[in-house]
């Protein structure tokens, strides 16, 4: 084959440091929207974005020549510059330094974009951590001890 063809999707989340709820209501569409530009600036798209106040999901595609974890340090990078730029009384703010990542396959778009849009109303009834517990677990992922 002469050509190189991929078709990459990410589900990334990744949680503010300490999970302090800095992302309000009020703002969100204001981070979500940058995020989305900052991965368009970086060769990546964005193509949903949600959360809540201390954390947020974002289904990702990606060049093949980029590695997860750049593509993760770019998008927290600047955000979060962005953000103390935007929000001088966010001073506080900053991202986690870890994060989670699942591969997704082209028929699991919808329902993973479906997911991510209602994060507001899913974390009525279920913590980030016993959100983050079932991705892990659904997917064998070891956590550290």
């Amino acid at each position: 084959m002469a050509h190189t063809y991929t078709a990459l999707y990410y589900h990334v989340i990744f949680s503010t440091k300490n999970r302090e709820p800095w992302i309000a209501a009020e703002i969100e569409e204001r981070v979500w929207s940058y995020l989305c530009a900052v991965a368009i600036n970086h060769r990546m798209k964005a193509l949903s974005v949600g959360g809540v106040d201390d954390h947020l999901h974002v289904m990702l595609s990606a060049p093949p020549t980029m590695s997860v974890s750049n593509a993760v340090k770019l998008i927290k990078g600047a955000t979060s510059r962005w953000i103390h730029q935007t929000f001088p009384d966010m001073v506080g703010f900053a991202w986690q330094s870890g994060y989670a990542t699942l591969s997704l396959g082209r028929t699991q778009l919808k329902d993973t974009e479906r997911y991510i849009l209602r994060q507001r109303q899913h974390h009525a009834d279920m913590t980030f951590e016993e959100e983050l517990a079932i991705f892990l677990r659904r997917n064998a992922i070891k956590v550290d001890s």
